[in-house]
C-alpha cells in the first residue's frame, strides 16, 4: 500500500449519467434517455491520452477510480477499454486498486462480472440507508433489500467491497442510526464511507430547507451522532482514517488517499477535477461539466478542458494542510511549511487540545476533528 510519504498517482474518471437526479447531490449528475456508448468510449480515451501528454508526471498509476454520476450505468466495454489505454499510457503498480461506484438500482450481475473481467477490483456501493422510508425520502430508486442483495452480489465478485451511507437526516434518533449502523456492519465490508447529511446551494433538499418543508438536525445533535458513530465504528473494528471513512487497517481507500495525501491526481469525463504537475509546476485542471459540451469539445480539440491553473506555494500549503487534518495520520508539519512559506502558529491549538504532535507529523485530535475549520483558521493565523 503506498505509504504516508509518497501520496501516489491517481486518475478519476466521471461518469455524469444517473437514472434519476437525488434531491440532495450536488454533483454533476445528469439525466438522459439515450447515449451513445461508442461515442462516449472514444471521447473519454481521447481525453486520457490528451491529458496525459501534458503531464510531468509518468510514473504507475496507483489508483483509478470511476465516479459520477453512476458509473454501474456504463458498459463494460467503456470500462475497459479506459483501463486498457491507461496502462498502456502509464503502467499500473503492482497493488493497483481499481474503484467504481455502484447503485444498487443499477445491479446486474453479468455488468459487475464485466466490471471484474476488465480489471476493477473494488466497488463502492452508494447505499445510503437501510430503511425503506428514509430511501424514499433520499430519492433514491432501490429498497433496503435490494442494497443488501447488492452488497452480497459485490462481495461475491469483487475482492473488495465498501458501503457509502447517509446519517444526520432530519429527526433521525442515536437509535435508529446505530441500529441501521449495525445492519450494515454485519455485512462484513471491510470499508464504509458515513457522510453526514449537507444541504447543498442549488439542491431541491436546500430549497426545500429555506421554505422550512425540511429542517435539519441541530449541530448538538449531528456531533452526537458523528461521536455515537465513532465509537461504534471503532468497537466493530473499523476505525476512522479519515473523518468519514472506516476502515479496517490495510483496507482504506487507496485512492482517496492520494487525495488526503495531497497526491497528484489527474481527471478525465465532464466537471472532473485535477492536480497535476505541468512544465514543473502545479496545476489545478478542470473539465466542462455539461456532457454535451464535454463530447463536443473532446472531439475537437481532444479534451474539454475548462480551468488550468498553476497552484500557488501558498495555496498548495493551505490545501496540503486542509486535506491532511482530515486525517488520523495527519500529515507533514515541515511539508506544509515549506509549501506556505511560513510557520504555522500551532501555540493555542495545542493548548486546547486540539492538535498534537509527533516529530514532523501534525495531526487534528478526535476533538479537533469535530471543529476542523475553525483549527485550520487558527493555524494559518
Amino acid at each position: 500500500m503506498t505509504s504516508t510519504t509518497e501520496p501516489g498517482f491517481g486518475l478519476y474518471v466521471h461518469w455524469p449519467f444517473c437514472l434519476s437526479k437525488c434531491p440532495y447531490c450536488d454533483f454533476n449528475s445528469h439525466v438522459r434517455a439515450k447515449i451513445d456508448a461508442e461515442a462516449w468510449s472514444k471521447a473519454l480515451r481521447r481525453e486520457l491520452q490528451s491529458m496525459s501528454a501534458r503531464l510531468d508526471q509518468r510514473s504507475p498509476l496507483n489508483s483509478v477510480f470511476f465516479g459520477g454520476g453512476t458509473p454501474s450505468l456504463m458498459p463494460g466495454f467503456i470500462v475497459a477499454g479506459i483501463l486498457e489505454e491507461a496502462e498502456r499510457i502509464f503502467g499500473f503498480a503492482p497493488d493497483i486498486e481499481i474503484t467504481l461506484e455502484a447503485n444498487p438500482t443499477s445491479v446486474e450481475a453479468q455488468r459487475f462480472q464485466d466490471y471484474r473481467a476488465a480489471g476493477v477490483n473494488r466497488v463502492s456501493l452508494g447505499v445510503q440507508s437501510l430503511d425503506d422510508e428514509e430511501l424514499r425520502r433520499l430519492g433514491r430508486l432501490h429498497t433496503s433489500d435490494e442494497a443488501l442483495k447488492a452488497v452480497a452480489l459485490a462481495q461475491s465478485i469483487f475482492p473488495r467491497a465498501s458501503i457509502d451511507l447517509i446519517y444526520a437526516r432530519p429527526n433521525q434518533t442515536p437509535e435508529r442510526w446505530q441500529s441501521e449502523l449495525a445492519q450494515a456492519l454485519a455485512q462484513g465490508c471491510t470499508h464504509y464511507s458515513l457522510y453526514q447529511l449537507t444541504f447543498e446551494d442549488g439542491t431541491p433538499y436546500f430549497e426545500a430547507m429555506k421554505r422550512g418543508a425540511i429542517k435539519p438536525l441541530d449541530d448538538e445533535r449531528s456531533a452526537e451522532l458523528y461521536e455515537a458513530t465513532q465509537r461504534q465504528m471503532e468497537a466493530a473494528g473499523l476505525p476512522a482514517y479519515e473523518i468519514s471513512n472506516h476502515a479496517r487497517p490495510g483496507q482504506e481507500s487507496r485512492h482517496n488517499l492520494i487525495y488526503w495525501r495531497y497526491g497528484d491526481y489527474l481527471g478525465i469525463g465532464p466537471g472532473a477535477h485535477g492536480r497535476v504537475a505541468i512544465d514543473g509546476q502545479r496545476m489545478a485542471t478542470a473539465t466542462i461539466r455539461s456532457p454535451e459540451g464535454w463530447l463536443a469539445a473532446v472531439n475537437k480539440n481532444g479534451n474539454a478542458l475548462s480551468q488550468a491553473e498553476t497552484v500557488a506555494n501558498e495555496d498548495a500549503g493551505k490545501e496540503c494542510l486542509l486535506m491532511g487534518l482530515r486525517l488520523r495520520e495527519g500529515l507533514s508539519r515541515g511539508r506544509v511549511e515549506s509549501l506556505l512559506g511560513r510557520p504555522l502558529s500551532t501555540h493555542h491549538a495545542l493548548d486546547a487540545g486540539l492538535i498534537e504532535t509527533e516529530g514532523d507529523r501534525l495531526r487534528a485530535t478526535p476533538r479537533g476533528r469535530l471543529v476542523l475549520n475553525a483549527v485550520i483558521k487558527e493555524l494559518l493565523r
